[in-house]
């Protein structure tokens, strides 16, 4: 087989992108011509990392023709403190990305067609899609709306080659409407870099024993969880390269960076024993908006406050969760963040329940005046043995609900009968199809952008 190593000039062991194989096509892809090509034998370990291109821009292409080809951008508004959330390739060549502010983007890509994210649409290409690949294996974690590990080892029973699977998921994908890359390695680690390679629609392989050959020339960055410090710390040391950190004294990374220096070495020489875990218990439930214009007044916040309370009341409801500690998160104009959390006498998925408290709760962070820029509100502690769970919010010290506060609707048979309702309602019809008006008010004040997290598409 002809293998290369897709971003740079010289070849180099390790992997095989796209399928391409000596004296055949190089088989982008799924080409059908490529399934007759000799594929070396895999022992061992084998990991996708399934990533679909260019997502949401990608599914608002499938269902405007019309934009096919030209550069989309999914985001908020420019003037709305908006983001980019995905732009399709077309748009990329203008040097658009993720996270980009709106206003940025409409600058580098003034052609661009914008458009705001369309949730329910999504989550149903991404079920479907995830469905898909768990016809493949039972072994599927996703982690975000947009990608899933999957676990394709050959077993005594099941010999197919594991790059005869992903070929098959590109092809099944792409009958949607949709394309994927995929990256096929013996580890997560491997796996996620691999699928980086070659986009979009692209398959690279890092076959067993050419890990450290395939990471070795590639900067340290591109290793999941090394950030800019972690970054800097290493180049001051002359780490620069996954190789130079494969060769670096291991004794020096962990004083650098704890036990994490040693996850980093062991990573950077091909090895990495993480499962992939299909059931990764839920530690907390939280949901966070941005607003388009910075609230002032109370009745503004306490509106945006109960939009997504609601919210997190609905998704625990839905993964058959109650916790016990609730979190308020708040962002000011200036980028500062408070937040405060409290304890519930009682495990509660019942928004009516505990959004009054959290009325109570922004009085220790927030004065009226004060611009806010963002509102968040989490869930956690979700069994009676469990302490304070981690959560994204990054909250303080959990106080002791002893704050007297009436549910909205007092009578609990009533306020489960009305949550139960429009549960139903929305099961059927969709999210959107029955809210109450202060939710309405709030979402008239988001900045647009979509988010990746599949909470906010289960």
């Amino acid at each position: 087989m002809k293998e290369e190593f897709p971003q740079t000039d010289a070849p180099v062991p390790g992997a095989l992108p796209s399928g391409a194989a000596a004296g055949g096509p190089s088989a982008r892809g799924a080409a059908a011509s490529d399934d007759l090509l000799p594929l070396e034998a895999w022992e061992g370990p084998a990991i996708l990392l399934v990533d679909l291109d260019a997502f949401f821009a990608s599914v608002e292409q499938l269902d405007h023709p019309a934009w096919r080809g030209k550069p989309v951008i999914v985001g908020g508004d420019a003037d709305k403190h908006g983001v980019v959330s995905t732009a399709s390739y077309e748009a990329r060549r203008f040097g658009v990305h993720s996270a980009m502010p709106a206003s940025t983007a409409e600058r580098l890509c003034p052609e661009g067609i914008w458009t705001r994210g369309h949730f329910d649409r999504y989550r149903e290409m991404s079920n479907a899609i995830m469905d898909i690949l768990r016809s493949e294996t039972p072994h599927v974690q996703q982690v975000s709306i947009d990608e899933a590990f999957c676990d394709v080892s050959p077993t005594p029973v099941n010999r197919e080659h594991p790059v005869q699977v992903a070929r098959r998921i590109q092809q099944r994908v792409e009958k949607l409407g949709v394309t994927c890359s995929i990256g096929v390695g013996t580890s997560k680690t491997i796996a996620k870099i691999a699928s980086d390679m070659d986009k979009p629609r692209g398959l690279t392989v890092v076959y067993p024993g050419r890990e450290r050959s395939f990471l070795a020339p590639l900067p340290v960055r591109t290793m999941s969880g090394i950030g800019a410090a972690a970054e800097q710390k290493l180049k001051s040391r002359g780490i620069e390269t996954l190789g130079d950190l494969a060769d670096a004294d291991e004794a020096l990374l962990l004083r650098l960076f704890g036990k994490n220096g040693h996850v980093m070495h062991v990573r950077a020489n091909g090895g990495d024993d993480a499962p992939v875990v299909t059931d990764d218990p839920v530690k907390s439930v939280s949901n966070e908006t941005t607003f388009a214009v910075d609230l002032t007044e109370r009745d503004e916040v306490e509106a945006a406050i109960a939009t997504m309370a609601a919210k997190v009341g609905r998704r625990l409801r839905r993964k058959g969760l109650a916790g016990r500690t609730l979190g308020l998160k708040v962002r000011f104009d200036d980028r500062t963040v408070r937040s405060v959390q409290r304890r519930l006498e009682h495990p509660s998925d019942d928004e009516l329940a505990y959004t009054p408290l959290l009325y109570r709760m922004v009085d220790e962070v927030w004065h009226p005046g004060v611009p806010v820029r963002l509102i968040g509100v989490s869930m956690s502690g979700f069994a009676a043995e469990e302490g304070v769970q981690e959560s994204l919010f990054d909250l303080g010290e959990v106080a002791p609900n002893d704050i007297d506060v009436e549910p909205v609707i007092k009578d609990e048979g009533k306020r489960r009968g009305l949550i139960e309702a429009t549960d139903l309602v929305k099961n059927r019809f969709g999210e959107d199809a029955v809210r109450f008006g202060r939710e309405l008010r709030a979402d008239d004040n988001t900045t647009g952008s979509a988010s990746k997290n599949p909470a906010d598409y289960k």
